[in-house]
């Protein structure tokens, strides 16, 4: 018995020294956001689907990743979350995106298991596709970058004074600027009342802390022609942008509601980081890049 537990102790360990800063990028990014798709992966982190696969394929083979099959588009690629090894590594991941307050998972089996029947779990993928579009266009031009991609639960605690609930935050850095935002992502769902009423948070922090663009990211025109005539007239204290689901965000996709009449570049957004205060702003984004590039050998 001992002799097989020094065993597993020295494959684990073994398994821990072949993953490579991608890897572990990838396995951060699943510790935070849940779940990414094949195709998600690939665009943020590999030069070619072919690569994607086969990397992929070793990461599930050493217990590194689970994997299992998309219930919500029916296409049949993977959908990936953290195995058994991904959890040594990151042992206080997010482990319910319907209950942040429930107890850990006993294994990866069941933190999948929750991911797997989350009612959450298009939207999930929905609001992290954004920020895979957005690091796969940084991967291929110069001079861009995604500094900062916060979860729900991330942005939620660190907000938590301002009571706003998004569904990420990130800061994207282009043409000399960095431009925070936090994200809304609307599958329509919602009466256009209730989107609007989330504002109201965002007001709140922008009294002591960044006013940084809130991006309602809907999946029509149609919605977003509603929602943009819902909101005028509003004057707020924070940029309010709307976006359609589809349309790259890195490009000229996003309309501000103050101004309708065009539509703006994502790094053309008026945004502002906020007082240099750590007691009313202590997440206050400060240039560094809180994401590492990761170049790892396949």
């Amino acid at each position: 018995m001992a002799s097989r537990s020094a065993s597993s102790r020295r494959a684990r360990l073994e398994n821990l020294r072949r993953l490579t800063l991608r890897d572990r990028q990838l396995l951060a990014w699943l510790a935070e956001h849940y779940v990414l798709s094949t195709e998600q992966i690939t665009e943020a982190l590999f030069p070619s689907p072919r690569s994607a696969r086969l990397r992929l394929s070793t990461l599930h083979a050493i217990d590194a990743v689970t994997r299992f099959v998309d219930i919500t588009t029916g296409d049949g690629q993977y959908l990936y979350a953290l195995g058994p090894l991904g959890m040594l590594v990151h042992p206080t991941a997010y482990n319910d995106p319907d209950r942040p307050e429930s107890r850990p998972p006993r294994s990866s089996i069941e933190r999948t298991e929750r991911i797997v029947g989350s009612r959450r779990l298009a939207h999930l993928l929905g609001t992290n596709q954004l920020f895979t579009d957005l690091l796969g266009y940084a991967r291929t031009h110069a001079g861009v970058r995604l500094a900062r991609w916060w979860s729900e639960q991330h942005s939620t605690a660190a907000y938590a004074i301002a009571g706003i609930r998004p569904d990420a935050h990130g800061v994207w850095c282009a043409d000399g600027r960095q431009v925070g935002f936090f994200l809304e992502h609307d599958n329509g769902t919602e009466p256009l009342t209730t989107v609007l009423r989330k504002l109201r948070g965002y007001e709140r922090l922008a009294e002591f802390g960044p006013r940084y663009p809130v991006l309602l990211r809907v999946p029509s025109r149609r919605r977003e022609a509603n929602l943009l005539r819902a909101l005028s007239g509003a004057r707020t204290v924070m940029p309010v942008a709307t976006g359609v689901q589809g349309d790259h965000p890195a490009g000229p996709a996003w309309t501000l509601a103050a101004d309708p009449t065009g539509r703006s570049w994502l790094h053309e957004l008026p945004s502002d980081h906020g007082p240099d205060n750590a007691a009313t702003n202590p997440h206050r984004f400060t240039g560094e890049s809180e994401h590492r590039g990761a170049e790892g050998d396949l």
